[in-house]
C-alpha cells in the first residue's frame, strides 16, 4: 500500500494591484496547481467596482469546473461586500482590511495604525504607478492647488516596500517630495499574503490510498 497526495486546483481571483506578488509567492512555494485570475488593478481606487466583478467571475470559474476558490482582496474598502460574498459562495479571502495591513502583518498593522493616521502608504505596485493611481485621478497633474487640500493632514510618506529595487525606492522618495511629505522607507516583503496563499494551496491537497502491485524480479 503507498500512500499519494493528490492537489487539486485552487484558482485565485484576485486585484491586480498584487498580481506580481502572487506570482512570486506562487514561483517561491512551487504552487504549479494555482491558477489566478485578475481584476484591474486600477479599481483599488474605484472600490465600488469589485464586488461585482468578484461574483461574475466566481460565476465563471464555477461553470469552468473550479471547486475551489480563493479570493485575493482584503476589505478593500468595499463596504463589507467581500466578506459578503466569501460568506454566500464558502470561499476565504485575505485576512485584513487592504493590502498595506497583509503586506506590513495585519497584527502589526492595526496594532499600529493609531499612532500612523497622518501617514500616506505605497506599495510597490502603487510606487510604480504613481502617476496613474494618485497624481492623475486626483487631477493634481491639471491643477496642483489642489495638492495641499488633498494631502494637508498627512505628515509622511511610508513605502511598504515588496522588494529591494532602488529604482522604486527612489521613486517614493520623488512621491514624497511631489506631496510635500516626510518620507519613510519599510521593507515587508510579501507578507501574510505568503503563508495565506500557501495554506490557501495547500488546503487543497489530500491524501489517497491506492494498491501498489509490484512486478516479479
Amino acid at each position: 500500500m503507498e500512500q499519494r497526495i493528490t492537489t487539486e486546483k485552487v484558482h485565485v481571483i484576485a486585484c491586480g494591484a498584487i498580481a506580481r506578488e502572487i506570482l512570486a509567492v506562487k514561483t517561491l512555494n512551487g504552487l504549479d496547481h494555482l491558477t489566478l485570475e485578475c481584476l484591474p488593478a486600477i479599481w483599488h481606487v474605484h472600490p465600488q467596482k469589485i464586488a461585482p466583478a468578484l461574483r461574475e467571475k466566481i460565476a465563471e470559474a464555477r461553470a469552468a469546473g473550479h471547486e475551489n476558490i480563493f479570493i485575493g482582496y482584503a476589505e478593500c474598502g468595499t463596504q463589507g461586500e467581500v466578506d459578503k460574498i466569501c460568506s454566500e459562495e464558502g470561499i476565504t479571502r485575505l485576512s485584513g482590511p487592504h493590502c498595506y495591513a497583509f503586506f506590513t502583518g495585519t497584527e502589526k498593522f492595526l496594532a499600529e495604525c493609531d499612532s500612523e493616521f497622518t501617514a500616506f502608504y505605497l506599495t510597490d505596485l502603487i510606487t510604480r504607478q504613481f502617476e496613474a493611481f494618485v497624481i492623475e485621478p486626483l487631477k493634481l497633474d491639471r491643477h496642483p492647488e489642489l495638492r495641499d487640500m488633498v494631502f494637508g493632514n498627512y505628515t509622511k510618506i511610508v513605502y511598504l516596500a515588496q522588494t529591494e529595487d532602488a529604482e522604486l525606492q527612489a521613486k517614493a522618495k520623488w512621491a514624497a517630495d511631489y506631496l510635500k511629505l516626510d518620507y519613510e522607507y519599510r521593507f515587508t516583503g510579501y507578507g501574510d499574503l505568503n503563508p495565506e496563499l500557501v495554506a490557501a494551496a495547500r488546503g487543497s491537497s489530500r491524501a489517497t490510498v491506492s494498491s501498489a502491485i509490484s512486478s516479479p524480479n
